[in-house]
């Protein structure tokens, strides 16, 4: 690691130069199918032609003016966001942290324009909303929040898919002003949230005045085979924070909003100086056409079946294996312990992968993989996951 870089993430011994679709190239030249992108963020895989073309073309003319101006750009990307989301209006930053953030700050402003003196949010185990100190409050993992207290009050947890407890803090919590949910859990292992259950919180929350607002920053952009994952149940939110693969690998976040929450935010009661600049905008609209054009939602739903259906035809006899969930091209592949080893035996084979919650396998490529690499994918993974298995029982 270079001596000047701060100590903050442990680092595969792999320097990546060049992509093309669903493969990547290291410096030696050796060649990995990235099972990955860049953490549900490479939407369109690497150096598609269309992408290329319009960043060139907008580098050539105009990166960044900041917000002081018009953005005609920006206005263009939150019509289309509003357009496919149903929302009304949008704003735009630059991660799924600070489309978060905003989310959290909306929720408060939301509650004292209800004349609420400390307003609360509901959120949930196993969450993971970013790590700022308010996003980090608000997850669900004491892991990433050890060493970082006190953390910022104002949130009540409560375990996913759990009806009862949502009605508990009804009861006890007076001021409540949101519930704030991942559609799909990622960081927290591809927990999704159920169909009924998203049903429920829409119930609940127009029962009470709450604004749903739903984290779509990883399962959204087409990656579970619908625009939004939550649009699976059927449901309309409050609000929804997006980011990652929205711009393809350029960074941008954007926070869409609904109704009476549309309104919520005033001239200089949110902002940031990068957010929605032309650069961003423009990847953001490109990576949105090619999703549309080549039909890459169809194929999230179709090649993600497949591999859900093939590793459970595979595992299935292996003890060990929990279950395999997820949506479209957001798989998790659960086992009964620690499984971390498997990344860089992956590595070592040419595949890229990752691990969350020490024992969950998360499988998130670009959506434009095709039929023979989910096969390639599946031919690397499966075997080191047998084989990891029957050591593991072997041994024991």
């Amino acid at each position: 690691m270079p001596g000047h870089l701060m100590n903050t993430y442990a680092r595969l011994p792999l320097a990546l130069t060049h992509g093309q679709g669903a493969w990547l190239w290291d410096r030696d030249g050796r060649r990995y199918l990235d099972g990955l992108s860049g953490i549900a963020v490479n939407t369109v895989g690497h150096a598609h032609p269309r992408l290329v073309a319009a960043l060139s073309d907008q580098i050539g003319k105009l990166i960044h003016t900041s917000n002081l101006y018009e953005i005609p750009l920006q206005d263009q990307l939150a019509d289309r966001l509003c357009a496919i989301s149903g929302a009304d209006r949008a704003f735009f930053c630059n991660s799924g942290l600070e489309a978060n953030e905003a989310a959290i700050k909306l929720a408060r402003l939301w509650g004292h324009k209800h004349e609420m003196d400390r307003p609360e949010i509901i959120v949930f185990e196993r969450a993971f909303h970013g790590r700022s100190l308010a996003t980090l409050s608000a997850t669900g993992n004491p892991k990433v929040q050890k060493g970082f207290e006190p953390l910022v009050e104002g949130f009540v947890r409560v375990a996913l898919n759990d009806e009862a407890a949502i009605r508990e803090v009804a009861a006890s919590h007076p001021q409540v002003s949101a519930v704030f949910i991942e559609a799909i859990q990622g960081e927290g292992g591809i927990n999704p949230a159920q169909a009924d259950y998203l049903c429920f919180l829409r119930r609940i929350c127009d029962e009470r005045g709450w604004l749903l607002m739903i984290d779509e920053v990883q399962c959204g952009t087409g990656r579970t085979g619908k625009w939004f994952a939550h649009q699976w149940a059927g449901v309309r939110p409050d609000v929804i924070a997006l980011a990652k693969g929205l711009a393809s690998g350029v960074p941008i976040g954007a926070l869409l909003a609904y109704g009476e929450a549309a309104t919520t935010f005033g001239p200089g009661q949110h902002g940031t100086t990068f957010g929605g600049n032309p650069l961003a905008c423009r990847a953001a609209l490109e990576t949105l056409s090619i999703i549309e054009d080549e039909g890459l939602m169809d194929n999230a739903q179709r090649i993600g079946r497949w591999m859900q259906e093939q590793f459970r035809r595979q595992l299935g006899g292996f003890p060990g294996l929990v279950a395999v969930r997820g949506a479209g091209l957001m798989i998790g592949v659960e086992l009964d312990r620690p499984c971390g080893v498997l990344v860089k035996q992956a590595l070592q084979e040419g595949l890229l992968i990752n691990v969350t919650q020490d024992s969950v396998i998360r499988l998130l490529p670009p959506l434009i993989l095709r039929q023979e690499e989910a096969e390639q994918l599946l031919a690397i993974l499966v075997p080191l996951i047998q084989r990891f298995l029957a050591a593991d029982q072997a041994a024991a």
